[in-house]
């Protein structure tokens, strides 16, 4: 259990401290290095590398959404699923130390938040839904009863799903789909006194990143099963 944890914390660590720098270097810069695009391939660069770091030891859940759906469709042992849950959680707070403070300070940079246009239940859909695709589209990638890639090619084209899904729905909401990536580095920026506003701005908005992924890995795992899985020869795997 050690040794999982123990990675799962390291593969978070890398996937927040790329994602963040990215988004840190385009807003402080004001896009004179950096854009929106580059924010889309520098997370997906970040979860590539952050796969690669944990995968061979944990399975580089890097998730808490992918953990709980992996134990409630895959048969994932549940014992396991607080310390994971814990280390990807601590990884990303280790991983959010990058505040700067003062006039250039921005809660943004660690946290997500939704456009003024959106509702928390528009935002709380939105988050679903991209997580929703996250998950179907990992399982559908790592089955190997599927027309899945090797090993070694599932962690750039999972890198490359989350470009996807930032390119296309990043806008509303910032595309969390990781209750670790968004909790953990806003309750580091709460708890060094860097920004309180982290939990009460947004109208409370700060649950939503959480709930909504995993809600929406649950549902992207149910589809996929319901869809393509029950289909396809059962080699072991649990639907």
């Amino acid at each position: 259990m050690l040794k999982e944890a123990a990675a799962e914390f390291l593969g978070t660590f890398v996937l927040i401290v790329f994602g963040l720098g990215v988004v840190a270097q385009t807003v402080l810069s004001k896009s004179a290095n950096g854009s929106y695009l580059g924010i889309n391939l520098g997370w997906g660069l970040a979860v590539m590398l952050g796969v690669y770091t944990a995968g061979g030891v944990s399975g580089a859940h890097l998730n808490p959404a992918v953990s709980i759906a992996l134990a409630v469709r895959r048969g994932f042992p549940w014992p396991k699923v607080p310390a994971y849950v814990a280390a990807q959680i601590a990884g990303a707070f280790v991983g959010g130390m990058r505040q700067v403070q003062g006039a250039m300070g921005t809660a943004g940079i660690f946290a997500t938040y939704p456009q003024p246009f959106l509702s928390t239940l528009g935002g709380l859909i939105d988050q679903l839904v991209g997580t929703a695709l996250l998950m179907a589209c990992v399982l559908a990638i790592t089955d190997q009863r599927n027309a899945g890639p090797p090993s070694w090619l599932a962690a750039p084209l999972i890198g490359l799903l989350v470009v996807a899904i930032g390119v296309a729905f990043g806008f509303n909401a910032g595309y969390a789909i990781n209750p670790a990536r968004d909790f953990g580095p806003r309750l580091f920026t709460a708890i060094a006194g860097w920004g309180g506003e982290v939990f009460s701005a947004g109208n409370g908005w700060w649950w939503v990143p959480i709930a909504g992924p995993i809600a929406g890995a649950l549902t992207g795992a149910v589809v996929y099963d319901s869809f393509v899985g029950r289909y396809l020869p059962n080699r072991g795997v649990e639907l």
